[in-house]
């Protein structure tokens, strides 16, 4: 009797123990979508210190 009871007792403890998977966890990166954006403000900002360069010229 002592037996069986020993034998269900190793049973259920390796079975506990090799539930689990030695392999590393695949996780996949969330995937991030970015609207586009227009390349029209760089030409303004390009005309406005090209003004702002040409300040000191028209001044003087």
């Amino acid at each position: 009797m002592k037996i069986i009871t020993t034998l269900l007792a190793l049973a259920a403890f390796t079975t506990a123990v090799s539930a689990g998977s030695l392999a590393d966890p695949i996780i996949e990166a969330p995937v991030i979508v970015q609207e586009a954006s227009s390349s029209s403000s760089g030409t303004v900002t390009v005309a406005l210190l090209a003004l702002l360069m040409a300040l000191p010229i028209l001044t003087d």
